[in-house]
């Protein structure tokens, strides 16, 4: 069993953590764009056009499923991702988990890049799974996806101390709209005024991979890396987190 896994950079490591966990024997590829990212501030199609290039050097190697393990890309080229590999690949793409963090009510914060906050595709959502169940604000993270990539550690306490200073201090559940953001969810908790429910992607998209795969055959629990379709070794930033630390005893 083979996973390939695609995003700008090391937000995909949440994804691939899971899938670890879940199954230590699947071979793991992650595509990842360095020469590219950051992918938000991209237009629609040159988005698009960065996430079919990691895709088409993932694909290569043969995996059994795709995950698209960024927000932004499945927003703006998750279509074109399954009309260029479905049905012989299966492609799974990232939602921000909304429709879970508004099922029980409440006063709901999501977190998203600047870029996604207030688009057409999360007002969908809101107006889809949030609509009447929940109060839910949005909130803008400037630069907090760029210092998580690089394990900026000043970058990143300042960009969560922006956010938190404009989550609603009666926010009851947290939705994490840019997988980077999983990386640093405990320092998001201690930055908030008051406890609340923590909302990913990560587990439920590495339980959808698994559902779509096919094949039973084992892997050998090895991590294939690509940096802009070069293999390449696992970020070094990535190492600052304890998912990237999951992957470190992967055969290579």
């Amino acid at each position: 069993m083979k996973i390939a896994l695609v995003d700008s950079g090391i937000g995909l490591l949440a994804a691939t953590a899971a899938l670890r966990r879940l199954r230590p024997d699947a071979d793991l590829v992650i595509s990842c764009d360095p020469d590219g990212m950051p992918w938000g501030p991209r237009t629609p199609e040159d988005i698009t056009e960065h996430a079919l290039a990691c895709a088409r050097a993932a694909a290569a190697l043969e995996p059994d499923a795709l995950v698209v393990a960024c927000n932004t890309a499945s927003v703006h080229a998750l279509a074109r991702l399954r009309a260029e590999f479905e049905p012989g690949l299966p492609v799974i793409g990232t939602v921000p988990a909304i429709k879970p963090a508004t099922a029980a009510g409440g006063v709901v914060a999501i977190w998203a890049t600047p870029a996604t906050t207030g688009s057409d595709y999360q007002r969908g959502l809101i107006a889809e799974f949030g609509a009447g169940a929940a109060e839910v604000h949005e909130v803008a993270c400037p630069g907090l996806a760029e210092a998580v990539e690089h394990a900026d550690e000043d970058a990143i306490a300042a960009a969560i101390a922006y956010a938190a200073a404009r989550t609603p201090a009666s926010t009851t559940d947290v939705v994490l709209g840019c997988t980077h953001y999983e990386l640093v969810d405990d320092r998001i908790a201690s930055a908030l005024s008051v406890p609340a429910r923590f909302h990913g992607s990560a587990d439920a998209v590495a339980a959808q991979a698994l559902r779509r795969i096919t094949s039973t055959t084992a892997g050998a629990g090895t991590l294939t890396v690509l940096h802009s379709g070069r293999p390449a070794a696992l970020q070094t930033a990535a190492l600052n987190y304890p998912q990237g630390e999951i992957l470190i005893g992967a055969r290579v």
